[in-house]
């Protein structure tokens, strides 16, 4: 069997050796990693930094590979099929897949890089477990620079562990490329809230060490600065190697490069001129490549977006199109339920009764089935009000009917089949397969099929025995 190499270690590279397993590839897998710890889920940061996770429980199950920890990729010879690494060893392989991710971007303020390029004291990013520990470490008081999704959910984390934080954003309101204007405004108020303090439709220009100066003057104390303020699919040494690079390294539907024995997935990988940045599409390329690395034919096309926010305490889900939501077309249907004293908003944005986009906040059934018709792209009942209100979610397939690599919990990427061999293994309840596994400790949206599926087992398994 061929020898399949894979540059990082990630989410999307963990589930590519699964699924390759999966598929059935024997041949021998090699995955190189820069970090010095094995596979995590990045999805579950906040969840770490605010301390509702430790960072062992977020580490990913061993993979049926080769895994080299501490391991960075410097140079690919596609004519010869090698990778030359930091630490000297060669490698050689057969088919060569890229899932180095993204970097942040650091914004041109000034004063947040040092002299020597790297950036100043106090200042981070957030994309590693690494960046957790060094945020969490002293602080007493914080400034969170972007107000996009990961912005929301470390103000959130930061401010879950007792520290004073501060979020910054140039738009009007958070989430501004996911959420209406109604709906930005609720979410805004949530954060304050809970103890977030905001800086909407204001800009930084300075930071010094302890403070950070705003566009109209005024300073904000920071022991530390936290840059949420974008990611750059890392593509460097694709280039150097001669592959087609746009924003992403780009790939077909079958995730193949401008070479053809080189494959890119997940963060660093741009389709059709998108590159997601969400873990779900980066699943679907994982398995799709697996497929085509098999034999088969799988082809990516991808699937409607769904954004879950991950911030203790707020129920956000943000689906499909946020300029579907604006009013602006004459082929939209749009449905707004608003209840302020509750705290809660929806608005569904309808196209030929397919879901085109909504925002959801506080109306956690409706986010998941609303959310399964995207994904499937169904339509919608008749009675809008009432799948609102949490009724008219599409069929859902019984437990027995699920294929055992179905994954039911997104956030931990565990599937139907790990959670029957936890529930063998002793692991009786909810509780106690949550345990096992960690399905249902990310967002918590899977919470109702766990249940479903741990009361079928439970009952074949009484039956079973009642039979004996």
């Amino acid at each position: 069997m061929s020898h399949v190499l894979v540059i990082g270690n990630g989410p999307a590279a963990h589930r590519l050796v699964e699924r390759l397993r999966h598929h059935g590839h024997h041949g021998p897998i090699t995955v190189l990693g820069q970090e010095p710890r094995p596979a995590y889920n990045r999805v579950l940061l906040a969840s770490v930094l605010d301390g509702t996770l430790s960072p062992d429980s977020v580490t990913l199950p061993e993979s049926e590979a080769q895994v080299r920890l501490g391991v960075t990729a410097t140079a690919i010879d596609p004519a010869r099929r090698l990778v030359r690494t930091t630490t000297g060893v060669v490698h050689r392989y057969d088919e060569l897949v890229l899932a180095t991710g993204a970097r942040a971007t650091v914004p041109g303020i000034a004063g947040v890089r040092s002299r020597n390029g790297g950036l100043a004291d106090g200042v981070t990013t957030l994309r590693t477990l690494a960046d957790c520990e060094r945020i969490a470490g002293d602080a007493q008081r914080a400034v969170v620079l972007g107000g996009g999704v990961l912005g929301v959910e470390t103000a959130r984390g930061l401010q879950g562990r007792g520290i004073d934080v501060t979020l910054v954003h140039p738009q009007p309101h958070p989430m501004d490329r996911q959420l209406d204007a109604a709906g930005g405004e609720l979410l805004a108020e949530h954060l304050r809230g809970m103890g977030v303090a905001t800086e909407l439709g204001r800009r930084a220009v300075t930071y010094r060490p302890g403070e950070l100066v705003l566009d109209d003057g005024r300073v904000l104390r920071a022991d530390a600065l936290v840059l949420c303020t974008g990611v750059q699919p890392e593509t460097d040494t694709a280039g150097t190697a001669g592959l087609a690079v746009g924003r992403g390294v780009l790939v077909d539907d079958r995730m193949r490069t401008t070479d053809p024995h080189v494959h890119a997935i997940g963060d660093c990988a741009e389709h059709d001129g998108l590159v997601p940045g969400l873990i779900a599409p980066a699943w679907e390329q994982a398995d799709v490549l697996a497929q085509v690395l098999t034999g088969g034919h799988a082809r990516y096309a991808p699937a409607g977006s769904v954004t879950r926010l991950k911030a203790r305490g707020i129920d956000l889900s943000a689906i499909g199109a946020a300029s579907s939501l604006d009013g602006s077309r004459t082929d939209v249907e749009l449905v707004t339920v608003a209840d302020p004293a509750r705290g809660r908003y929806a608005k569904l944005a309808l196209r030929r009764d397919r879901v085109a986009g909504a925002v959801l906040i506080g109306f956690p059934q409706a986010g998941a089935a609303i959310g399964q018709l995207h994904e499937r792209d169904l339509p919608v009942p008749a009675d809008r009000l009432g799948l609102l209100l949490g009724g008219g979610a599409p069929e859902r397939s019984a437990p027995a009917e699920l294929a055992d690599d179905a994954v039911l919990c997104r956030c931990n990427n565990v599937t139907k089949n790990r959670l029957v061999r936890a529930f063998h293994d002793g692991a009786r309840d909810a509780g106690a397969l949550a345990r096992a596994t960690r399905a249902t400790t990310g967002c918590g949206g899977c919470g109702d099929e766990v249940r479903r599926l741990c009361g079928a087992l439970l009952e074949t398994s009484t039956e079973q025995e009642g039979a004996a």
